[in-house]
């Protein structure tokens, strides 16, 4: 019953880029940014008999920014839509990268791939990583880092981080250190910290942070639909004020979570 219950939330909420006001107007406001999948693989196998269906979705809201993120960057060029060619302005796609093994295998797939706007992901954090030979093609707009929040999370270490900050910062490219993660070392000294927001917090400390060349999404509102007037505006609460996720962040979406 349980799994019925969560399959017909996740059926009705599959294509939520499309789901309208009551005046016809869509929920999700043109400039906003969604994350695909993030909690699994868009390019995983099993997916790939919903494939067409999301990049159709995608395709008819060229006016909000889609964020896709894998592991499995060779299986990409097989799983593009047909009339793709160089990609589309509002995808942003992004590879795992969790030490410098799975960098030295994803990122040449990566910079070969035709997408507008590309990223590296290196979370969970688990060894030491240097994307400077791939930063200097100009390619790479984004870099986020974090620590692992797993059972027996491996530790993260502040050099790690700093060393792979100072490439981007070298190169201007966005990097966002997210969260320590629950075991982080510094200055020799481990410390654990199991509250992600706290993770966050300390992250953000760090001064890790390095805002880089400004993304220009292309953006643009089909003539045949109806839009709320203007574009999304983000805005904050006090406690995004500390937050690591806020240079990658779409704004606080008025949950009410961090008032509980």
């Amino acid at each position: 019953m349980l799994m019925d219950l969560k399959y017909t939330v996740l059926k009705n909420n599959f294509d939520y880029p499309l789901h309208k006001n009551v005046d016809g107007s869509y929920k999700i406001k043109s400039g906003e940014c969604l994350r695909v999948c993030l909690t699994s693989d868009f390019f995983l196998e099993e997916a790939d008999a919903w494939c067409d269906e999301v990049w159709n979705i995608i395709k008819k809201r060229p006016d909000i920014g889609f964020y896709l993120l894998t592991k499995r960057p060779e299986r990409v060029v097989e799983c593009l839509p047909k009339d793709w060619r160089d990609g589309w302005d509002n995808v942003f796609f992004s590879v795992t990268a969790e030490n410098q093994l799975r960098a030295d295998e994803r990122l040449p797939i990566l910079i070969d791939l035709p997408f507008k706007h590309k990223g590296v992901m290196t979370a969970p954090f688990i060894g030491q990583i240097s994307l400077q030979e791939w930063l200097k093609t100009g390619q790479i707009e984004q870099v986020v880092a974090g620590g692992e929040n797993y059972d027996g999370s491996r530790v993260l270490k502040y050099e790690w981080v700093k060393s792979l900050y100072e490439e981007c910062k070298a190169n201007n490219v966005m990097f966002c250190f997210i969260e320590t993660g629950t075991k982080f070392e510094k200055n020799g000294k481990i410390y654990t910290m199991s509250n992600k927001r706290l993770q966050s917090k300390m992250a953000y400390k760090s001064g890790l942070q390095f805002e880089g060349k400004p993304i220009k999404w292309n953006l643009y509102k089909p003539q045949n639909e109806l839009f709320d007037d203007g574009w999304y505006q983000k805005h904050w609460r006090k406690n995004c004020e500390t937050c690591g996720s806020r240079l990658i962040c779409n704004g606080c979406s008025d949950c009410g979570e961090c008032e509980k």
